[in-house]
């Protein structure tokens, strides 16, 4: 599999989501494990709060593979924290942080995170709370890098301010059908065209490429925010012809040719895997190496009913 520049190494172009394994059998969560790594994916992401209670799935993922030191340090592991479900909000507060990081270690049975996302913007955030946590859990050599999720530009800015490590990712939604961090800049200055809209703070993709931070497209086969998938659905009939003939000239599945219109794109993103299906994952890591042609992933574009002015 092709990697991305990720920090001041490559990663996979390819991550293995572990938000739906808490159900998992020892055996299903090491055949996942073992068909990722097949594939050339060596990267998994989780966060404090999949699972439905704090560090489920990081406990359901540890317990089930009991990973030896020399196979813990083939791998790297991502997890998130700002998220209390419990209290409806947000918390990027030194001790929160730093709470939430020891709990996933102890989750994890592992005595270093490679990667820390915050995983929700935190409306009452101050950069010298989060600049102390970094500081802190670095020097202890707990976390390796940090990341944001879900930032936009001057969200990271402002953490910028204070945070002196490298903020090596920004984990966004992202899929053929949801695109507006793309489709918007397509169709900039069309007035009355609601895909010009600027949201999130705007040109969220050139903001990470400028700056080197990797970002990593999360539900990448949603056809929304949430509405189930668009390969096979009956709604996304167009696209999905157009998705079934590339794959068949491509020789591969139709969820390959979903990776491989993200990774097609030169911001050298990372897409995040959510299935548990051994089988999706092998077919879908494929797409990393189909490279798209510029008319094969506008027809795409088009097709999933963003407009090319």
């Amino acid at each position: 599999m092709k990697t991305v520049p990720f920090g001041a190494e490559g990663a996979p172009a390819v991550i293995a989501g572990m938000m739906r394994i808490p159900d998992k059998t020892d055996a299903e969560v090491r055949e996942l494990y073992d068909t990722a790594r097949a594939a050339g994916i060596d990267f998994f992401d989780h966060a404090d709060i999949y699972g439905g209670a704090m560090h489920v799935c990081e406990d359901r993922f540890a317990s089930a593979l009991q990973l030896s030191a020399a196979e813990r340090a083939e791998i790297v592991l991502q997890t998130k924290c700002g998220i209390v479900p419990s209290a409806q909000m947000f918390d990027f507060s030194y001790e929160h942080i730093v709470t939430q990081v020891e709990g996933s270690l102890r989750a994890l049975r592992t005595e270093y995170i490679d990667v820390l996302l915050l995983h929700r913007p935190d409306a009452l955030v101050e950069p010298e709370e989060v600049a102390r946590a970094f500081d802190e859990l670095s020097a202890s050599g707990k976390v390796r890098a940090f990341g944001v999720s879900n930032h936009t530009p001057r969200q990271i800015d402002l953490l910028r301010t204070a945070v002196v490590q490298p903020l090596v990712a920004n984990q966004l939604q992202l899929s053929i059908t949801h695109a507006p961090i793309i489709a918007q800049g397509v169709a900039a200055n069309m007035a009355g065209a609601e895909q010009s809209v600027q949201r999130d703070g705007g040109g969220i993709v050139e903001y990470c490429r400028i700056n080197g931070i990797t970002i990593q497209a999360w539900s990448p086969f949603q056809a929304r925010f949430f509405d189930g998938v668009f390969l096979g659905h009956p709604d996304y009939a167009e696209l999905n012809a157009v998705t079934d003939r590339l794959a068949a000239a491509y020789g591969v599945e139709p969820i390959a040719i979903a990776t491989a219109w993200i990774t097609r794109h030169p911001a050298q993103m990372q897409v995040v895997l959510g299935t548990t299906t051994p089988q999706r994952v092998a077919d879908a890591a494929k797409g990393a190496d189909v490279v798209l042609t510029r008319s094969e992933w506008y027809e795409l574009f088009r097709a999933a009913g963003h407009i090319v002015p």
